[in-house]
């Protein structure tokens, strides 16, 4: 499907960090940024916006602070014709820390936060925007907040300056249908806004609920190189390139990233469908049991974590 207003939004270093705690080095993200400019993609999460006061670099790599110094040894001296977004959590990054966008490479900050945070999200995002920053909000872990919960923080989302609302869908948990619902919703309690699409593999439904969203209308597309991301993963930038269809995109260069790069991560660590992962998406749960499964020496005594995750959901 071709339509000029989409937006390829490649997470591959952000999310992927999860994983690994942002321990890539710069070979590993600057085949990333090489890639995906030559594909065509339109923005490279390139990691997180964090405060030095908030994570010790002991414990986590380069990609959780992206510090303008380790911006630009990636850009090296070639001309960046990609732009650059990184997310922020609310309480991870002060506004003194966010230089101003006329001192930094970076172009779009998305802000994360779960319903309870939107009017923190709000006053972050338009710090960010008075700094010159695209901005974003995404609105984390949707399939736990009841209707009203969510119709009242949409109505504030949309009195806010914010461009683009993410629809996330944090555990892997929706089907098709949940995704044309709540697009529509989105659509029409955020009038003006631009909608965004961040999905998770757990019910090996990212691609599938990416194309729903695009069909239903929404624009900003979230995805990583071979789905890496924390858990089940994300969306593959290779399928939905592929499948957009737009003429600028080229998909080799991410074949050639994901041989070189990413497959032998994939040797190091899991990612993408496994049934801990899946259990946890039925069941509409946080990854972090699956997860601590997935890295334990009873990773494929699945029967014994289904019964313990059925047993619990049920009091028994």
């Amino acid at each position: 499907m071709f339509r000029p207003e989409i937006k390829v939004i490649d997470c591959t270093v952000r999310d992927g960090g999860l994983m690994n705690k942002w321990q890539f080095d710069d070979k590993f993200v600057r085949a990333v940024y090489q890639g995906l400019t030559a594909a065509g993609v339109d923005y490279m999460e390139i990691g997180y916006l964090s405060s030095e006061s908030a994570f010790s670099r002991d414990e986590v790599g380069p990609w959780k602070f992206c510090a303008e110094d380790d911006l630009l040894r990636i850009i090296g001296d070639s001309e960046k014709k990609i732009k650059f977004s990184v997310m922020a959590d609310i309480g991870r990054i002060d506004h003194h820390d966010i230089l101003p966008k006329k001192e930094s490479v970076l172009d779009m900050v998305r802000v994360a936060c779960y319903v309870h945070q939107i009017d923190k999200a709000i006053a972050l995002a338009h710090h960010c925007e008075d700094k010159g920053y695209e901005t974003t909000i995404n609105l984390m872990a949707v399939s736990t907040v009841g209707p009203r919960e969510l119709e009242e923080g949409l109505d504030d989302l949309a009195k806010s300056r914010v461009p683009i609302i993410y629809l996330v869908d944090s555990f892997g948990a929706f089907y098709q249908e949940d995704i044309e619902l709540l697009a529509k919703k989105y659509l029409e309690r955020l009038p003006g806004k631009t909608i965004g699409i961040h999905a998770h593999n757990n019910q090996q439904l990212a691609f599938a609920n990416t194309i729903s969203s695009v069909i239903c209308g929404i624009n900003y597309l979230d995805a990583t190189l071979y789905g890496m991301g924390r858990g089940a993963g994300n969306c593959p930038t290779e399928l939905l390139l592929s499948f957009l269809k737009n003429p600028k995109f080229d998909v080799r260069p991410l074949i050639k990233v994901i041989e070189e790069e990413i497959l032998p991560w994939r040797e190091k660590i899991d990612w993408g469908y496994f049934i801990p992962y899946m259990v946890g998406g039925v069941m509409n749960q946080h990854p972090r049991a699956a997860m601590a499964c997935m890295e334990s020496d009873k990773k494929n005594q699945i029967t014994e974590f289904y019964d313990q995750m059925t047993s619990a959901a049920s009091g028994i």
